[in-house]
């Protein structure tokens, strides 16, 4: 999450709000683990699935900024495959047996 916020830190003006809402989706996903590691049943898995769905809004921004040439499209990518791990992770959380 932290390398996707230091990369969208400083995109032109114009590309500011997609910017924010990456980081917001971005710090939205160490978070909603974190809470939903500390509950349990459906509340539990509640939060990963925000979680699983924020790592995906941040993929779409990324892809977004790195288009409209905000930000560098390798960077972009690097990160990307970072999160798409993440939800890897996040998908067996949410089905064991899968």
């Amino acid at each position: 999450a932290g390398t996707a916020i230091r990369l969208v830190m400083r995109v032109p003006t114009p590309l500011k709000s997609i910017a924010e809402q990456a980081i917001r989706a971005a710090a939205s996903v160490p978070a909603n683990l974190a809470e939903g590691a500390g509950r349990c049943g459906r509340d539990r898995h509640n939060l990963w699935r925000i979680a699983y769905a924020s790592a995906k809004e941040v993929d779409s921004h990324l892809r977004l900024l790195a288009a409209a040439g905000g930000i560098d499209a390798a960077r972009a990518e690097r990160v990307r495959t970072r999160f798409d791990n993440v939800r890897a992770l996040i998908w067996r959380l949410l089905n064991p047996t899968a």
